[in-house]
């Protein structure tokens, strides 16, 4: 093992050997100490050296936010383990077709994701198939390693793939090698500094809170500082407000962090100012955050969001705006998603000719990250930097719509339809059609107690701001707008409301 690697190895191997009775994790109410967290992880890998799974074959792991997934993480890297991540919150035929494709040696995932199709393809490929149950540790019956298949890994060092979200192009498995983790855990966050000085979390054993599935990047780096650190963490399955707030609450934390989506479910709650006071600033990222939320937030209460930029393919974050640069800059660089972070070095250049663009030029980004090697990184989102290094992130190249040789960024669309006073979100995605090619349709939520809104009533709003090209075709009113388990618009689940629609029709 390289350094880093050795490191990463030692320190969840401590975190698992410590004081047994100290608070590990709190879920739903219920206490599990380190002694609790190291018997999971123990018979984990009692299971997997029996079966003869070694270092150097790949294991899937699917991971839910609970305290077995998050006891078997631990215990995965402590024993130096290739980990490929397998998203859990999909369908079980979804996770049988992609332990289909990793053909790993082992596959390790709470006992509901092993349903008929996840164990035929554990089945098929020869794969030991293990459940997490609480403190239970079981083989799925049927299942075994299979030595005449090559498990092996594919990676020549060991570390933890994880599924982009297509800032470079289409999802895909994305391998970071533990000395990048903990590069990226340590080196550029000084843990446990940035408890203390970076993210705001709370400083050493007082309580944390786990939302975001740690099975995503975003997720997996808010988990591993606090367990490695043996900082008690509240883990929920998924976010809840009611949940969030009965943290917020209890441990009175100086700093918080809400997805984008959230930000909004604050203000529809009408939380009141007194239950917030606590916190200095609020940490925010992994989805653009509607600019007329993001106002009204800190409008009402006074916290700043602080806006941040990363991606599975860049190892984490690479730009942030400060707390200092907020209190600096305020209005100014409203929207901005911070300076470079880390060593980090970000670029605008033009779509076309790949050059180099001047400062307040929209064009496609390109990102240098430290800790991934000295290559630019290619993506396919749209931002400008101004003269003084502050990035607005400005939707995905990729993404936008080409309506007869006219393009629209549906992100523009659907942040000018949220500036309308009825609509609590919206969703803008392109469908076929035969005479334009594509053309942008709308999804959107009310505000709770609005009135309805009629097509004629958003597209006179829209006409105020945007050009017709740019207006939907069609727009469909839900209770609530489909999202994922980190609260990201779900843009497949939007497309396909408008299909059913046409359907029905």
């Amino acid at each position: 093992m390289a350094q880093n690697e050795q490191a990463m190895h030692a320190m969840a191997t401590a975190s698992l050997n410590g004081d047994d009775s100290e608070l590990a994790i709190s879920f739903k109410g219920v206490r599990y100490d380190w002694g609790w967290m190291r018997g999971v992880a123990d018979r984990l890998e009692a299971l997997l050296q029996k079966a003869g799974v070694g270092p150097g074959d790949a294991i899937g792991f699917a991971p839910r936010n609970r305290p077995e997934c998050g006891a078997a993480l631990l215990g995965l890297i402590a024993a130096g383990h290739d980990i490929v991540m397998i998203y859990s919150y999909q369908s079980a035929e979804a996770i049988g077709r992609k332990i289909s494709d990793l053909r790993c040696a082992a596959i390790v995932g709470p006992a509901d994701i092993w349903g008929d199709p996840a164990r035929d393809a554990a089945i098929a490929t020869g794969a030991l198939a293990i459940a997490l149950d609480g403190a239970e540790v079981t083989v799925i019956d049927g299942t075994t390693l299979d030595r005449t298949v090559d498990h092996r890994a594919a990676e020549e060092y060991p570390g933890i793939a994880l599924l982009t979200s297509g800032t470079t192009g289409a999802p895909k498995h994305f391998h970071m090698s533990y000395e990048v983790v903990t590069r990226a855990l340590i080196r550029e966050t000084a843990m446990p500094d940035l408890v203390k000085k970076v993210s705001g979390l709370p400083p050493a054993k007082t309580m944390s809170l786990q939302a975001l599935p740690f099975g995503n990047i975003g997720g997996l780096y808010a988990y591993l500082p606090h367990a490695l650190a043996r900082h008690p963490v509240t883990m929920l399955e998924k976010f809840s407000l009611d949940d969030w707030l009965a943290y917020i609450r209890e441990w009175r934390p100086k700093s918080g962090g809400l997805p984008p989506a959230a930000v909004r479910m604050v203000l529809d709650a009408n939380v009141p100012s007194e239950d917030l006071s606590s916190i200095r600033f609020i940490s925010s990222g992994a989805a653009t955050l509607d600019p007329t939320a993001h106002r009204e937030f800190e409008e009402r209460y006074g916290i700043p969001i602080l806006l941040s930029y990363g991606a599975t393919e860049f190892g984490g974050i690479v730009s942030l705006m400060t707390f200092d640069d907020h209190a600096k800059y305020g209005a100014e660089k409203f929207g901005s998603v911070g300076r470079p972070w880390a060593g980090a070095q970000l670029q605008v250049v033009d779509p076309v000719s790949r050059e180099l663009l001047p400062a307040d030029t929209e064009g496609e980004l390109e990102v240098l990250a430290p800790r991934m090697g000295s290559d630019w990184i290619r993506t396919t989102d749209l931002a400008i930097i101004d003269a003084d290094g502050f990035i607005f992130h400005r939707g995905r190249s990729d993404g936008a719509l080409m309506r007869g040789g006219f393009k629209i960024v549906p992100e523009v669309v659907s942040a000018a339809l949220a500036e309308h006073p009825a609509i609590g979100a919206a969703a803008v995605v392109g469908i076929a059609d035969r005479r334009l090619g594509e053309v942008p349709v709308a999804a959107y939520e009310l505000r709770p107690d609005s009135p309805p809104v009629t097509s004629e009533d958003l597209e006179a709003h829209l006409r105020r701001s945007l050009p017709s090209t740019h207006l939907p075709v069609r727009y469909i009113e839900v209770e609530s707008l489909p999202r994922t388990p980190s609260l990201k618009l779900d843009i497949m689940a939007v497309r396909r409301l408008f299909e059913a629609e046409a359907a029905s029709a």
